[in-house]
């Protein structure tokens, strides 16, 4: 990284959330604000839910450029945002802030990362069906940008627990808004699961399970439930290759990670706060590797 000066112009972007101490995005902001010699910094702040308010306040007294939020704080900000994208009208949460004369600008990046990702792969999805697992932000974001970006049908399958009410929200919201048609089945209905598999283009794990305490753990029962033609794709990128990916690496399955979905959102966030384009190539190769 180019050796750079905090000054007395220095502009503030940074993330809210908690916790945050593992996050990439520090690293991958600073190295593309010292590509193009921007004066910028950004910052990780674990803020509790009980002093998100504050934070935010604290966010606009001091005229900062923008910030990102991750769990807990995506709903809080879209409830506190003054303008809401249209992504972020459709998932009811925020993820990238954009801060002028005290106005907030909401919107949600993580769906469009992950829809950046898919073209990145080499996949075209636009007019095709996709089944989509999970019932949590991750999942919602995805929901929405894919249906934005043209997905022709969404089967979503996830437990009926407590996010299950909230993302039949956004699914009622996409079904009214957009021209994609989405449907709901609960986790354990596995002769819907193995037609909305046989139907699909693209298959997205979006919800925790293959990653930390369930990392043996797929949602998946079989993998013969896969087919060779059938893209496989995980949200989760610790491990890289989740039992999913694994499973579906046996059966001849074109598969990825969530790694570069991590990339291109916050690709785009950067692009809000400064009006250009993350050099992605570079990130890529000192952050990201190549196995993804």
């Amino acid at each position: 990284m180019k050796e750079r000066k905090i000054t007395g112009h220095t502009g503030l972007t940074c993330l809210l959330g908690s916790p945050v101490a593992h996050s990439i995005s520090p690293a991958m902001h600073n190295e593309s604000f010292a590509h193009y010699d921007l004066d910028y910094v950004y910052l990780a702040f674990d803020v509790p839910p009980e002093k998100f308010e504050q934070a935010v306040d604290g966010l606009v007294a001091v005229n900062a450029r923008g910030w990102n939020c991750t769990m807990p704080h995506k709903r809080r900000m879209f409830e506190r945002a003054d303008v809401l994208s249209e992504e972020a009208q459709l998932i009811g949460a925020v993820n990238t802030v954009v801060q002028k004369d005290g106005i907030l600008t909401g919107y949600n990046t993580d769906g469009k990362g992950y829809m950046k990702a898919v073209r990145d792969a080499g996949y075209h999805i636009s007019g095709k069906k996709m089944t989509l697992l999970g019932a949590g932000g991750a999942a919602s974001s995805i929901l929405a940008q894919a249906a934005l970006d043209g997905v022709a049908c969404i089967d979503l399958i996830a437990r009926k627990g407590a996010s299950w009410d909230a993302i039949q929200k956004v699914a009622d919201r996409v079904n009214s808004r957009t021209g994609c048609t989405v449907q709901m089945y609960e986790l354990q209905d596995e002769v819907q699961m193995r037609k909305s598999l046989e139907e699909s283009r693209i298959l997205v794990n979006a919800s925790s399970v293959g990653m930390g305490p369930y990392e043996k753990d797929c949602l998946i029962p079989e993998e013969h439930f896969l087919r060779p033609n059938l893209i496989v794709s995980d949200v989760i990128y610790q491990p890289r290759r989740t039992r999913l990916l694994q499973m579906a690496e046996r059966m001849g399955c074109p598969v990825f990670n969530g790694m570069y979905m991590l990339l291109y959102q916050g690709a785009y966030a950067f692009e809000l706060w400064t009006g250009k384009q993350m050099p992605v190539k570079e990130i890529k190769e000192k952050y990201f590797g190549q196995d993804t």
